[in-house]
């Protein structure tokens, strides 16, 4: 497959971004020894929020995930329209149970589950169910008033309106669908495989969680009444993170319905934001806006995925006066020769190197720029050249794009 991977090495100072259910930040086990750790679906919502700030997406290359789809969607576009709110929710209930997917009216008419949808998914949805209005209010009657169970809907709705329901159901050509993919347990041919992964990251180092006990004082109190107004702790650590991520071109380029533009600004979009962002977990306390000191971006033809965190196997330590992440930057670029020098590495390839630590970077071949803007531009040229190929391949039939 033809890949685009990020690599990157960032020191967060004290911080709590990822925490579990007890409030303590998460961490693995890795190579015996206890490692920070922020999830991968952390990191992927970071990237998410940040894309509806980018202006190289509009609203609607976007897809919103909620179990909320009739009330803060469909009522709202169809009361718009003169419809009546009861109305409206019974011939959306009936449509959904029609797509397989259950609704609860007790609960504030929520689907069973969360649902991700492209905003293009859900104006074609709205447009099949004002075409089919007078059907689905009849088979919502049917079912009656109390329960309407998607056994029966699916029954229930002729087949041609589930068709027609079950179209809109595309991708609507999202980006972050499109990248993190869509699972539906009950129409499993509705779900769409991610064209991205992210890994979990974990430090290149071993950690021991710290406690931050704080107080509060209250600005009322009498004087004569001394201590605190109230006090508490707070778990945090500090930590130089491996992170990664890869984008499968070929299957973005499919999953976007072949659309050779907005698979490139994706992938653009997608670089940009993973680097740049972090999840929130306690920033209003720690303020541990860090950015990464080391970005490696590769641009790669026929090549597997590459994660580098065995480099970290070894817990590493501050030597030779080098800092932890200019220590982790030198395994981590030795490692990744290595790794070339005995599975071999693609003919064709683009490498781009940010390097801001006091590390001495030790790939082959490696490009080092002196900003984000140069490293990604150049990494950008090699993924131009892939889904230009793509694309050619595509319209002459030969294979699949970029080998998906």
């Amino acid at each position: 497959m033809n890949l685009v991977e990020i690599h990157i090495l960032q020191a967060i100072p004290p911080a709590n971004l990822n925490r579990d259910d007890t409030g303590s930040p998460k961490d693995a086990l890795f190579g015996g020894a206890r490692r920070a750790r922020i999830s991968s679906q952390a990191q992927k919502q970071a990237v998410r929020r940040h894309f509806a700030d980018l202006t190289l997406l509009n609203p609607s290359d976007l897809a919103v995930r909620t179990r909320l789809l009739i009330e803060r969607e469909l009522v709202p576009h169809f009361t718009g329209k003169g419809r009546s709110p009861e109305e409206t929710r019974a011939v959306a209930t009936a449509a959904l149970g029609g797509l397989g997917l259950a609704v609860d009216p007790k609960q504030e008419n929520r689907t069973e589950y969360l649902l991700f949808l492209g905003r293009r998914e859900i104006e074609r949805l709205a447009e099949v169910i004002e075409k089919h209005w007078d059907t689905l209010l009849k088979v919502s009657a049917s079912e009656g008033k109390v329960k309407h169970a998607k056994d029966e809907a699916q029954k229930a709705v002729p087949d041609e309106v589930k068709k027609a329901l079950k179209d809109t159901l595309n991708g609507g050509k999202a980006v972050d669908l499109a990248l993190f993919g869509r699972m539906l347990a009950d129409r499993p041919e509705l779900g769409m495989d991610p064209a991205c992964q992210v890994a979990h990251a974990i430090s290149t180092h071993r950690v021991d969680r710290e406690f931050d006990f704080y107080t509060a004082v209250d600005d009322l109190s009498p004087r004569e009444q001394t201590g605190a107004g109230m006090m508490g702790d707070v778990e945090y650590y500090t930590a130089t993170f491996y992170r990664y991520a890869n984008i499968n071109l070929g299957l973005l380029l499919k999953n976007l319905q072949g659309d050779q533009g907005l698979a490139a600004t994706a992938v653009k979009a997608f670089v940009q934001a993973f680097i740049l962002t972090l999840p929130s977990g306690k920033q209003n306390a720690f303020a541990a806006h860090s950015l990464p000191q080391f970005i490696g971006i590769l641009v790669r033809e026929d090549s597997m995925p590459r994660n580098l965190a065995a480099a970290f196997e070894n817990p590493v330590y501050p030597r030779d006066g080098k800092s932890l992440t200019g220590v982790s930057v030198e395994a981590l670029t030795t490692y990744w020769k290595q790794l070339d020098e005995v599975y071999g590495k693609p003919v064709h390839e683009w490498v781009s190197i940010v390097n801001l630590s006091d590390g001495a970077v030790r790939y082959h071949d490696a490009s080092v720029k002196p900003n984000l803007d140069e490293a990604v531009k150049a990494a950008m040229k090699g993924v131009g050249i892939l889904l230009d190929e793509a694309v050619k391949a595509a319209m002459k039939g030969v294979g699949t794009p970029l080998g998906t």
